[in-house]
Parts: C-alpha cells; structure tokens; sequence
C-alpha cells in the first residue's frame, strides 16, 4: 500500500477488547505487510487496538473473517473480536440478526439479541490438567491458573513467565482466575501477540468457564465470567468428555470510523 492511499477503518470493542476492523471484499488491504497492521495497531504512532480484523467475502457463507495480533501478525480465533465483527456485518447491512462466518478455527454461527451478540465456539476436548493449571484449546491456546489475590497480580510479569518459560516461542495465553461464587469468576488475562494484560479475552474467557467446570469448581453450565472491561457470559454442554454448544455472549460495541493514511 503506498504512503498516499487513504484506508477507511471501523473501531469496535467488546468489553475493552479493541479492534480496527476493514471491510476487505475489495480485497484493498496488503495481507501480508505485518509492519502495516502492527503500525494500525500502536496506540501512539497509528489508531490503536489490541488486534486488525479483515471482513471479506466467503463462497460457503455470509462473511469471513481474517485476524491478526497487534504485533502484525495473522493469529487464532479471536472470541471478542468474533462478536465484533458480527456486530460490523450487521451495520454494512450484510446480516440481520444472525449470522454464519468462517474463521481460521472453521465455521461459527451468531446471533444478535437484545443488544449483546452470542457466538458460537467451537466444542473444546482434551483439557491437560496438572496440579496448578489447566490447557485448553478453545480456538486459541489457553493455560488457566487459579489464583486467590488478582487484584495485586502483576500480570504482565508473571504472564509472560508463563508464556514463555513453559511454553516458548508459540506461546499460549495465560488466564489468572477466581472464584466469587457458584456461577461467576473473575479472571485477568495476559494474551500472546500483544504481549501484555488486555481488558478482556474471549477465547480465554470461555477456557476458564470450561476448565472451572472441568475442575469441579462449578457444577453450573452458564457461568458469568467478570474481566476488567467487563462482563461476559458463557455457556456450555457436556457430552462425555467433550464441551459442545460452547457460547461466549457479550456486548460488541462500535466506537468511531475514519481513514488513515498508509
């Protein structure tokens, strides 16, 4: 993209969880410029957001959607910014009030009501339990730990120990949780990509809701999980040993479009 092209943008958030979303069926946008989409996605030099989502055409579909991490790279399934995107196609007027699009983890159903927008994940099995966390694959890779003091936790800090030390250069997410009573916990979230805490997680949300259960923390299958932009709900079957009909709900919410110069 040369530097006098002008690119229009959306900003959307769901529960603090930042995206700068384009309309891409005119496939206008350079895919594979990573500098470009971290540059986007720096609060001081470009608009700011904790990832860049492209909405483009898909044959099988109303939409799909392509995301990348804040540090210009292409990643995994996105659950808040899912929701997000829902919420977009429905301002282009490109669905009414439910929707079905393709992300890198396959194909995913939504519905609008009431405000908040639910969107169905992806069944979850094979959760690795050890002494002091859970892992889990809920469209993104997710180590979940409990923790007593997340108000003091420096997440940051221990999340990138985490991260990198038990995990390596692909990395996980790393998930701090708390129980506040049977339906609800609490939970701080360190996301790999943008190598920080972010406001909220989706995909890290639904793993502390699977795993909570998976530990007999809960004997509940709609849990209200609290993050520090907000709450979201999850719910969730079981069947055997394998979650189904796994729905992460929540608001999505459009903040401000504009162009910027690239």
């Amino acid at each position: 993209m040369h530097s006098n092209v002008r690119l229009p943008f959306f900003k959307y958030q769901g529960t603090g969880n930042d995206f700068i979303i384009i309309d891409n069926r005119q496939d206008i946008f350079p895919k594979n410029n990573t500098k470009l989409v971290a540059k986007l996605c720096d609060r001081k030099f470009g608009i700011g957001a904790d990832g860049l989502i492209l909405l483009e055409d898909d044959t099988m579909s109303d939409f799909k959607m392509v995301y990348y991490n804040s540090d210009g790279n292409e990643s995994t399934m996105c659950g808040n910014g899912g929701r997000c995107i829902v919420a977009f196609a429905k301002e282009l007027g490109l669905i009414q009030n439910t929707a079905t699009f393709y992300a890198v983890d396959g194909m995913h159903k939504a519905e609008i009501k009431n405000g908040l927008v639910a969107l169905h994940m992806k069944d979850v099995k094979n959760i690795r339990s050890k002494t002091k966390y859970h892992y889990l694959n809920t469209g993104s890779p997710h180590h979940v730990q409990y923790h007593d003091d997340l108000k003091n936790l420096e997440v940051k800090r221990e999340g990138a120990k985490i991260r990198y030390g038990l995990y390596g250069k692909e990395g996980s997410n790393i998930n701090f949780t708390r129980q506040v009573d049977t339906k609800t916990f609490e939970v701080r979230t360190y996301e790999r990509g943008v190598e920080n805490e972010t406001l909220s997680c989706g995909t890290g949300v639904t793993a502390v809701a699977l795993a909570m259960h998976h530990d007999g923390k809960t004997s509940e299958n709609e849990l209200n999980i609290l993050t520090q932009g907000g709450k979201l709900a999850v719910s969730f079957q079981k069947e055997g040993d394998t979650y189904t009909s796994v729905t992460l709900t929540g608001p999505a919410d459009f903040v401000f479009k504009g162009e910027i110069q690239c």
